[in-house]
């Protein structure tokens, strides 16, 4: 069963098509983004319980092509005040951190902007190491910092075209990979150790940030869903 798991996991990475790949049993968390408009909850329909808390400046009730989404609006870079209403978070819990498991987030966005975390748990100083999805000059950028160390990949190309691209970024012994709509974008060998810490996971930007000392990296653009896999 642990070779099926670990081998879906990797061909989401590797191979066209897979971006949608299932990884069996393993969800964590799937975030179908689907609410309505004025909607404060996001449910986790994988059954585990890991709802998140909408804030107030999160569209929702999006029309997609596949039902409903999210929209963040652009603020700018840098520029106080610190907009915490711009966030979704969900509560900390073993299932979001990758421990010493393999591990992979898989995103569906659309944005014609160029910076702003997707989805993070954890920051760079954080105790307990950190992950983290962002898109920086418009290139999905994927980040595991462990007990072992960081590995770091940043896609070759842009997708802040305006269109739907599904980002995939798996974590696995033998090393990190990043695919978008189904094609390996970037990989690297390497472990990066365990990762667990006690932070929330955030979609939308940094928690702990006041856009002086610390920017806030907040995410323009729209969203259809998000799943969390391990194994």
């Amino acid at each position: 069963m642990r070779i099926a798991l670990l081998t879906c996991l990797f061909l989401a990475a590797a191979s066209p098509d897979a971006a949608m790949a299932s990884a069996g049993d393993v969800k964590m968390a799937v975030w179908p983004m689907d609410e309505t408009t004025g909607s404060s909850w996001m449910d986790d329909v994988s059954g585990r319980g890991h709802h998140g808390q909408i804030g107030p400046e999160v569209g929702t009730g999006l029309t997609t092509e596949y039902e409903r989404g999210y929209r963040f609006e652009r603020l700018e870079p840098d520029t106080p005040p610190a907009r915490p209403g711009h966030l979704v978070s969900v509560a900390d819990h073993s299932d979001l951190d990758p421990g010493g498991r393999e591990f992979a987030v898989t995103v569906r966005l659309r944005t014609t902007h160029k910076f702003g975390n997707i989805i993070q748990k954890g920051q760079a100083t954080v105790p307990g190491g950190s992950w983290k999805m962002q898109i920086p000059n418009g290139r999905a950028t994927c980040t595991y910092r462990g007990s072992r160390g960081t590995i770091e990949l940043i896609a070759p190309y842009r997708i802040n075209d305006g269109d739907w691209h599904v980002v995939r970024c798996v974590r696995l012994d033998e090393g990190v990979f990043l695919s978008i709509d189904g094609f390996r974008a970037a990989s690297r060998d390497g472990w990066t150790g365990t990762i667990d810490n006690d932070w929330p996971v955030t979609i939308g930007g940094k928690l702990d940030c006041d856009q002086v000392e610390v920017g806030c990296d907040y995410y323009a653009g729209d969203l259809d869903w998000i799943t969390i896999e391990a194994a």
